[in-house]
């Protein structure tokens, strides 16, 4: 499929959808628990999630000869065969409407919500928004709705000129420092089973995909936002929650994540060693 003409056919994915069920087991909870550098915690049927948990189980277990040079799957399928090397979390939206507990038998019904083809200064781009809704032991109401929003990159260019980068605000109430070791980065790709290469192989993905360094995953910097709720507002009950990556965050340096809470609302945000915003969230208390 060349560029154009795949351009085209994109729209045609608008309103494919497919399901997919899981068991909210115990070990994925206990594992992510210490890699977020928490105490153990005694994990039994019943507990219920802390948010963007969900993120352990519904993983994509694609053949090893389904998976393309980026370590992804390839192209197609569920999502749209969309002609463009670089592909990355852009943000999320969330609604937690009733807990998701361990032990349950949880479906997962995914739709491609839209398809949005546009031209930035770098380049073409994508945008790729899925709706998930997680339904448990068979209710007919979602217990979470999510939307997944992915941009695809035409591939980098010598002459490629990054957008000018946004100061972090400052005054936190809540600050954490992290480490974004080889480690850290590793569990976490381990956890949720992602292969994308630019998490884990420094040679890829300095001389392919021509960034200087290990890239943080986005859902990383968003879960460790919401643990950040967790360790200052234990008893904080999340209603909604929203992230949006700016820049992207490299291994090289310690990355700060940060929050401040006003009344039901949590100001959350990431920067960068320099002070950067690296992402910007938002989460609602009940």
């Amino acid at each position: 499929m060349d560029e154009t003409s795949g351009m085209d056919e994109l729209g045609a994915w608008v309103g494919r959808s497919e399901r997919s069920a899981d068991r909210i087991t115990e070990a994925p909870v206990r594992a992510l628990n210490a890699t977020l550098d928490h105490p153990a915690v005694d994990v039994q049927a019943g507990m219920p999630l802390f948010p963007l948990w969900h993120w352990l189980y519904f993983l994509p277990v694609h053949r090893q000869s389904e998976i393309g040079a980026d370590g992804h799957a390839k192209r197609g399928g569920f999502l749209p065969p969309v002609p463009l090397p670089r592909r990355m979390w852009a943000g999320s939206q969330f609604e937690f409407r009733a807990p998701v507990r361990v032990g349950d038998v949880v479906e997962r019904r995914s739709t491609i919500a839209d398809v949005t083809v546009k031209d930035g200064r770098t380049g073409r781009l994508v945008f790729v928004k899925v709706r998930h809704e997680l339904r448990c032991n068979g209710a007919v109401e979602p217990a979470i709705v999510e939307f997944h929003d992915i941009v695809y990159r035409e591939a980098k260019k010598p002459t490629d000129v990054e957008p000018p980068p946004q100061a972090a605000v400052t005054g936190a109430a809540w600050q954490r420092t992290i480490v974004p070791d080889d480690v850290l980065l590793f569990r976490y790709s381990a956890l949720t089973f992602n292969g994308h290469r630019i998490h884990y192989d420094r040679k890829y993905v300095t001389e392919v995909e021509g960034y200087p360094g290990l890239i943080v995953h986005g859902p990383l910097i968003a879960t460790l936002l919401m643990d950040l709720v967790r360790r200052h507002a234990p008893d904080a009950d999340v209603a909604t929650f929203r992230f949006r990556a700016v820049r992207p965050t490299f291994d090289l340096n310690p990355f700060t994540v940060n929050g401040q809470r006003d009344g039901q609302q949590v100001k959350l945000w990431a920067q960068d060693h320099e002070g950067w915003l690296t992402m910007d969230a938002v989460a609602t208390l009940r």
